[in-house]
C-alpha cells in the first residue's frame, strides 16, 4: 500500500504542474493564445537536430519579451518579432516540475542552437507578463513559430514530447 502511494505521488510530482498566481489577461488576442495546449498522446518521436556547443536558455524580463517576441501592450494581433523561431519557458524557483523542466530546455537549447532561441520567464519577477498570457500553472512552454501562431504547453513533458510540440508547432510537421 505505502509503494502505491508513493508511485502515484512520483507520477503526479512528475506530470503536475505548480498553480501559479497570475491574474487573466485583459489582452483577448493573448488569452486565446494561452489556452490552447498539447496532450502527450503522440506516438512519433521526430529525429533530434544534431548536438552543437553554444545554445543556451536566455532569461527575458518583461521588456525583453517585448522587445524580441511580441509587444502584447501595443498589438492585439499576433506578430512575431523574432528572427528565428522560440520556445519560451514561463517558470518559478520554487517551482519542483519547473526545475525538472529546466535541464531539457538547455538540452534542447544545444540541440536547435541556431535554429530556435529558448527563452526562460520568471513568473513571480514578471507578473505583468505572466498575466497576460494568462499563466495559471507552471511550467507553461510557449512555442511561436516565425510564421503563425503560437501554442502554449501547460505541465512538465518527457523531453521527446517538446521535441514533438517543437516539430509540430514550429516546423510544422504533421505527427
Amino acid at each position: 500500500m505505502k509503494r502505491i502511494f508513493l508511485f502515484g505521488w512520483l507520477v503526479a510530482l512528475l506530470l503536475g504542474a505548480c498553480n501559479g498566481k497570475s491574474q487573466p489577461s485583459n489582452n483577448p488576442q493573448v488569452s486565446s493564445l494561452s489556452q490552447q495546449s498539447y496532450s502527450s498522446q503522440g506516438n512519433g518521436i521526430p529525429v533530434v537536430a544534431s548536438s552543437k556547443t553554444g545554445g543556451q536558455v536566455i532569461y527575458l524580463t518583461t521588456q525583453d519579451f517585448i522587445n524580441k517576441v511580441f509587444d502584447y501592450r501595443n498589438n492585439r494581433e499576433w506578430k512575431f518579432k523574432g528572427a528565428r523561431p522560440c520556445v519560451i519557458d514561463f517558470y518559478a524557483d520554487w517551482c519542483r516540475p519547473c526545475k525538472m523542466v529546466s535541464p531539457i530546455m538547455e538540452e534542447l537549447a544545444r540541440e536547435y542552437n541556431g535554429k530556435i532561441d529558448f527563452y526562460k520567464v520568471n513568473t513571480d519577477k514578471e507578473q505583468e507578463l505572466a498575466a497576460a498570457f494568462n499563466i495559471q500553472s507552471i511550467p507553461s512552454v510557449l512555442f511561436c513559430p516565425k510564421d503563425g501562431r503560437p501554442a502554449m504547453a501547460v505541465g512538465a513533458y518527457p523531453k521527446e514530447e517538446y521535441i514533438r510540440m517543437i516539430n509540430q508547432v514550429i516546423y510544422q510537421q504533421k505527427q
